[in-house]
Formats: structure tokens, C-alpha cells, sequence
């Protein structure tokens, strides 16, 4: 792999010097020196949308940095009907460390890029460097908070409320900077009518209305039919539930 030398003259991986995983993932943890040993065994991959990732009861072999698109996890039942139980954005973790088996399936949701590296290599790294290990807790303390969260979306908000968190969950994972400023958010939906419906347990139908709600009150703009406008993030989070949408 190609280096150069950062303003520290360190050898950092080309690859790694504009990642998402360094500046806010996993590999932030990590000192120039040890981005260099992981990054001998890393390869990057762009994923086309509806590719399976990882499947349930899968033996793993790999973990991964969502470098960039959106990934959907989900949980089946022995019937074969499942349920959407988490979207993934750059720069989470991909994998369950220390399970010798998958306990869920991840599938791209749209074009995704990861940078994926062996089983064996990152839980070496996560024993010799104990910063790897505690930014792994962080994130997943992160996962579980906002899981608990998704737990109050669906048991006790209304439809229109749970259609503007899955918006506002877009725009502030899509466009990070949009939540902190306020400011508008544009993005294409990751994922169809029918999987939106399933991940916030209403049907389609609701989930189309309450999205022509949205739209009909100013809240959001559509562009054919996929392609999402927010001219005020701060608006749309006050309609998920935060306090009464208004234009105030």
C-alpha cells in the first residue's frame, strides 16, 4: 500500500488520511504506526445495494468500517419473516467482535464502501491497544442508547412522529453537520416505502400519507418520489416528537 508522511513525518496509509473510520470510527483509536499495521491486511470494497454483507448464523470471518452508503440490519424469524431492527452509517463498525457466529443479517441497503480487514488481525490489535478496545465500547454504548431511543419511536410516537424520526435519523447520519447547524439536508431515501413501513411498524399506506403530511405542511420536499429536501433540520426534529412541529 502507498504511504506518505503526515505533518508529524509518521507514516500514515494514503487510504486512511480523508477516512471517516480514522477522524471519527474505530480507527481514531489508533496511532499512526498501528493504522499502518492494520491497513497491511484492509481491503476496500464497493458494495451495489441489495448485496448481503453478512448473514445470520454466518461464521465470521471479517469486520468492517462503513466508509459510505447506508447498510440495513435485520433479524429473522424461522418462517421467514423478518424485521428491519437498524440502519448503519459511515463511520460504524461492522461485526460483532469475540461471537464465532453472525446473530444477524446486514445488507447493503444502498451502494455501500467498506474497508473490511480479518477476524484475527482486529482482535489482536483490540488486545495490544487498549484505546481500540474502549472506542469499540464507546460506540457500541452509543448503538445501545440510540436503540433504546428507537424502543420510545416505536411503542409511543405517533405515525407522522415516527415517519419525521426516520427522516431526521437520515439527515443527521447522511449529513452530520445538518443537526449541528440546523440547517437544510438534502438526501435520497435509503430505503423503499415498504421497508420504511416495516422498520417503524406501520403500513405503507401510513407511511405514504404521513410522508404527504410532511410535505403538504412544509416540513420536507420530494423529488421523484425518492429524493428528500429539509430546508430546516431543526423543524423536522421538533416533529419527531422533540415538541409541537411548528414553523416557530
Amino acid at each position: 500500500m502507498t504511504i506518505t508522511q503526515d505533518f508529524e513525518s509518521v507514516a500514515i496509509p494514503v487510504l486512511c488520511q480523508s477516512c471517516e473510520g480514522r477522524r471519527r470510527g474505530l480507527c481514531g483509536a489508533l496511532e499512526p504506526n498501528q493504522l499502518v499495521d492494520l491497513a497491511r491486511t484492509s481491503s476496500r470494497h464497493n458494495i451495489p445495494p441489495g448485496t448481503e454483507l453478512v448473514g445470520d448464523a454466518e461464521t465470521i470471518e471479517s469486520y468492517s468500517n462503513v466508509l459510505a452508503g447506508v447498510v440495513k440490519l435485520t433479524k429473522g424469524l424461522w418462517d421467514g419473516r423478518q424485521q428491519i431492527v437498524g440502519l448503519q452509517f459511515a463511520p460504524d463498525f461492522l461485526g460483532r467482535p469475540f461471537k464465532s457466529q453472525s446473530q444477524i443479517n446486514a445488507e447493503a441497503a444502498t451502494e455501500v464502501s467498506l474497508c473490511s480487514f480479518p477476524k484475527a488481525a482486529l482482535e489482536r490489535m483490540m488486545r495490544e491497544v487498549p484505546a481500540l478496545e474502549h472506542r469499540l465500547l464507546k460506540q457500541t454504548l452509543v448503538e445501545l442508547d440510540e436503540a433504546r431511543d428507537w424502543m420510545v419511536t416505536l411503542g409511543r410516537k405517533t405515525a407522522v412522529e415516527k415517519v419525521a424520526s426516520f427522516l431526521f435519523l437520515i439527515a443527521r447520519n447522511i449529513d452530520p453537520a445538518a443537526e449541528i447547524s440546523k440547517r437544510a439536508a438534502t438526501f435520497d431515501l435509503p430505503l423503499t416505502r415498504a421497508d420504511i413501513a416495516d422498520f417503524l411498524g406501520l403500513t405503507v399506506e401510513t407511511v405514504s400519507r404521513r410522508l404527504t403530511e410532511l410535505r403538504a405542511d412544509g416540513v420536507i420536499r420530494i423529488k421523484n418520489n425518492r429524493h428528500v429536501v429539509v430546508d430546516s433540520v431543526n423543524r423536522l426534529r421538533r416533529c419527531s416528537g422533540a415538541r409541537e412541529c411548528s414553523d416557530t
